[in-house]
């Protein structure tokens, strides 16, 4: 699997999908937002998903490498990933379907374990949320679409723990091989294992959040944990490590691991 093109250029990874990448690099967005393009053997048409900003240089290039579109997928509802649906959906005449019926256009919302059967291929649906309540990943020809759900690199910002432990274990259970293609950064090669990995990460945070309450009280807030536990970490992002605190601590205090 190889890197990243320049931004805008269309990447083959699997011999259904593409990816082209939006020039729209960070903190929270790494390289940029992954644009993904599904299409069947033989399919005129193309399933495009997470269409990114509502930056019309990357649609435009969207839509003509795309030609016919059967669908517009979302993810989540995060504007790195659908704020241009509405745009692209306008320009290539298609609708949009995300889990969240707030964000469909001419279409439903999708369901968890739904078939969508588009540009020649079968779509499964598994609803993850964890880092979104409406968060989705999509499987298909043996590869699974992870939104942020899990990325190409580091780990991802969480608003409900309990919620993204279930989604984890949900996706060890995937074969193994699995091919992840994510919202964000490279593909990984095995979906499962990175899935293990993840929550073997989420244990040993939760760990040093629980000591962090030991040192500094029951009642200690989540900025103060991230000023203890991530002292060793660039102040850039202590940000996106508070609201996965947030979410650790609202999980301990839930199950009673916080009194």
């Amino acid at each position: 699997m190889s890197a990243h093109p320049a931004y805008g250029e269309l990447r083959k990874v699997t011999d259904t999908a593409a990816v082209m990448l939006e020039d729209n690099p960070g903190t929270m967005t790494l390289e940029g937002t992954n644009t993904w393009l599904l299409r069947g053997p033989g399919s005129p048409a193309c399933v495009v998903v997470d269409p990114g900003y509502e930056d019309e240089p990357h649609l435009t290039r969207v839509a003509e490498a795309a030609g016919e579109v059967a669908l517009i997928l979302v993810t989540h509802h995060h504007p790195d990933h659908v704020q241009g649906a509405p745009w692209l959906a306008r320009r290539v005449e298609a609708p949009i379907r995300a889990f969240d019926p707030d964000l469909c256009a001419d279409a439903p919302a999708l369901t968890d374990d739904e078939v969508v059967d588009a540009a020649g291929l079968s779509i499964r649906v598994l609803h993850t949320p964890g880092h979104t309540d409406d968060s989705v990943c999509l499987a298909v020809d043996g590869a699974v679409l992870t939104g942020d759900s899990v990325l190409g690199r580091g780990t991802t910002v969480i608003s409900d723990l309990g919620a993204y432990l279930g989604t984890l274990r949900r996706l060890t259970a995937v074969p193994g091989g699995t091919i992840a293609l994510p919202g964000h950064g490279p593909e990984l090669p095995d979906l499962a294992a990175t899935a293990r990995e993840y929550l073997a990460h989420r244990e040993e945070r939760l760990d040093q959040v629980r000591a962090a309450l030991r040192d500094l009280g029951a009642d200690a807030t989540a900025r103060q944990i991230v000023e203890h536990v991530y002292r060793d970490v660039d102040e850039s992002l202590w940000g996106p490590a508070e609201w996965s605190v947030r979410a650790q601590l609202d999980y301990l205090r839930t199950t009673g691991e916080a009194r």
